[in-house]
């Protein structure tokens, strides 16, 4: 199955020109997508819906969007309820049996651009087995505010099979027994976290989510943890450069799969010849 994370930058290409038709065009053909800056009635822009652009651009796949900004346009009447939003997006081309959206911690700040985060969280059908899949987005403001996403980015994944479904339980004598297709009920143990991480490999909050390096070799990987598919595909953890960083290249976009996934991660390599974006889209290929 190929996994392809894109940030679309709201459709603006490198050229500056806003164009959804080429961010789709750079992700169409995946089994799974999962999309960041994502916007809803930007008056900047249009007004425009971009979540339901891009499901009507690719009408064969499911979705679910959750948004981390959600502000009223100034001027919209109620009977408008006009709202700006930005955020995640997942689309599969196997069902999306349930989801949940998470935000993330933030600060909040009278100087530097704080924006709120978040993560959307879906269990997905792939291949023969049910993943949870999350699409994400950290802040790009410094390592002090990302570390703490990052823990509740684990806290989510530990708590998921406690917390169960989004519906679980005895569902005989309720309406939500018709509501909920075969396998919502199930979160299964094994997940891919996908997204704008806005970190570098050399970051601590890459060491938190992968394991710190050992001072004899290798990492410190948790059997429950993360493993970066750039590397389980046998790349330098230094490459795959999805974007930039005052100028430089920079590593900002990856694909994090269970651990007891690594060995199923085929390749992973970066998609660069987009220019639909300020980022490129990081394509992975697992055998599911």
């Amino acid at each position: 199955m190929k996994f392809v994370t894109y940030n679309i930058q709201y459709g603006k290409g490198k050229d500056g020109r806003v164009d959804l038709g080429r961010s789709i065009d750079a992700i169409a053909g995946a089994d799974l997508i999962a999309l960041q800056e994502v916007e809803r009635l930007c008056p900047q822009r249009g007004n425009v819906d971009q979540v339901q652009v891009i499901a009507d651009g690719l009408r064969d796949y499911y979705w679910v969007y959750g948004a981390g900004v959600d502000v009223h346009v100034a001027g919209g009447t109620a009977a408008q309820n006009a709202r700006h939003q930005f955020g995640n997006m997942l689309l599969s081309r196997q069902p999306i049996l349930s989801a949940r959206h998470h935000l993330l911690p933030k600060r909040g700040s009278t100087d530097a651009l704080s924006i709120q985060r978040s993560t959307i969280e879906a269990t997905v059908q792939c291949g023969a087995r049910l993943l949870r899949v999350y699409s994400v987005h950290l802040t790009h403001l410094s390592s002090a505010t990302r570390l703490p996403q990052v823990e509740a980015l684990l806290s989510f994944h530990r708590n998921a099979v406690f917390e169960g479904a989004p519906i679980s339980g005895d569902l005989r004598g309720f309406d939500w027994a018709n509501g909920a297709s075969a396998g919502a009920q199930i979160v299964p143990d094994q997940a891919i976290m996908l997204g704008d991480f806005n970190f570098q490999p050399h970051s601590p909050e890459y060491d938190l989510l992968v394991g710190p390096v050992s001072d004899y070799g290798g990492r410190i990987a948790n059997p429950q943890g993360f493993v970066d598919a750039w590397c389980a595909a046998g790349h330098d953890f230094a490459g795959g450069f999805t974007s930039d960083v005052n100028g430089e290249p920079a590593r900002l976009d990856y694909c994090f799969v269970s651990n007891s996934l690594q060995h199923r991660v085929r390749d992973c390599y970066v998609d660069d010849n987009a220019i639909a974006s300020d980022h490129f889209p990081l394509c992975t290929e697992i055998d599911l």
